[in-house]
């Protein structure tokens, strides 16, 4: 059975006008039930992380930071939320639900959350609406419990991946691959061991022919005995946050060549669902639906 990582939390109310799109939380679950993709048996509530499971990936004082709300005026600037308990319980609470993905996936193939994919988040630091990195926290978190041993990375958010770079930066045990506008934020990005840095409005064409023929070639040689993947819908051509020029069906079969590729390998893989912007939010809902959709259709 498909099990999905959803807590009411993750719709964490913002300030009217806010430009994160805290609303495709609270509808993406409702239109997975309502057109009968999944059902309540799907779901499952996530907790809040250990502090031992975050603090193999981030530095102590940043944690404390975090949690006592004493992030230093400029360092919060950059996290782009304005800080609150529930918020940083709101992160603690995602991160959480990556690692109970992480047995999930191992049980049935694959396993997804409907929040997550914050890639900015540094070792040290929060950038870009991001403050624990739960993918990096799930990749260390099954390396810890001896649950795997050699991880990729495959991040296909419109954004570069910076902060889980440098936090697997010389670790020849994670392989980081991001794929992502060249022009768009980070504008000063780190170096992933596989960076894809595409020219604005590249089209579906371009995008998946990059894509296929990259994702074979890393399995052979990064040997994978489990997949973390970021499929945020920002390279839509609709995007207010990104300048790539894909389609919801080019966007569409980039999750379906992806799933397939673990599947067909016997790969496990979780899935977090990063960024998506566009203006119209039945576009967002949409593009992250289909990830949910093609789950169902290639595992169960």
């Amino acid at each position: 059975m498909l099990k999905i990582a959803y807590h009411s939390i993750y719709k964490h109310h913002l300030p009217d006008g806010h430009r994160f799109p805290m609303a495709k939380y609270d509808l993406l679950p409702r239109q997975l039930l309502h057109e009968g993709s999944c059902t309540g048996d799907n779901f499952f509530e996530p907790e809040v992380v250990s502090d031992t499971a975050v603090l193999r990936c981030h530095t102590k004082a940043y944690f404390e930071d975090l949690k006592t709300l004493k992030i230093p005026a400029r360092a919060a600037r950059k996290i782009g939320f304005p800080l609150s308990e529930e918020l940083v319980l709101r992160e603690r609470t995602i991160a959480d639900g990556t690692i109970k993905g992480c047995h999930y996936a191992l049980e049935h193939g694959i396993a997804m959350n409907i929040a997550g994919g914050t890639h900015h988040a540094y070792s040290n630091r929060g950038e870009a609406f991001c403050m624990l990195n739960d993918q990096a926290i799930g990749a260390r978190y099954l390396q810890a419990a001896g649950l795997a041993q050699k991880i990729l990375i495959v991040d296909l958010d419109v954004h570069q991946g910076n902060g889980t770079a440098e936090i697997f930066a010389g670790d020849d045990s994670v392989f980081t691959f991001s794929m992502h506008g060249a022009a768009n934020y980070p504008f000063k990005k780190e170096t992933s061991d596989l960076d894809i840095a595409l020219a604005t409005q590249t089209d579906d064409r371009i995008y998946l022919k990059h894509l296929k023929e990259t994702l074979p070639r890393l399995l052979e040689q990064v040997q994978p005995d489990f997949i973390f993947y970021l499929c945020g819908v920002d390279i839509l051509a609709s995007d207010k946050l990104g300048k790539l020029g894909c389609s919801i069906s080019g966007c569409k079969e980039r999750d379906r060549y992806v799933l397939q590729t673990c599947y067909e390998h016997q790969i496990p893989v979780q899935c977090s669902m990063g960024g998506g912007y566009s203006p119209d939010i039945k576009v967002i809902i949409d593009a992250h639906a289909n990830t949910f959709r093609l789950a169902q259709d290639i595992y169960f």
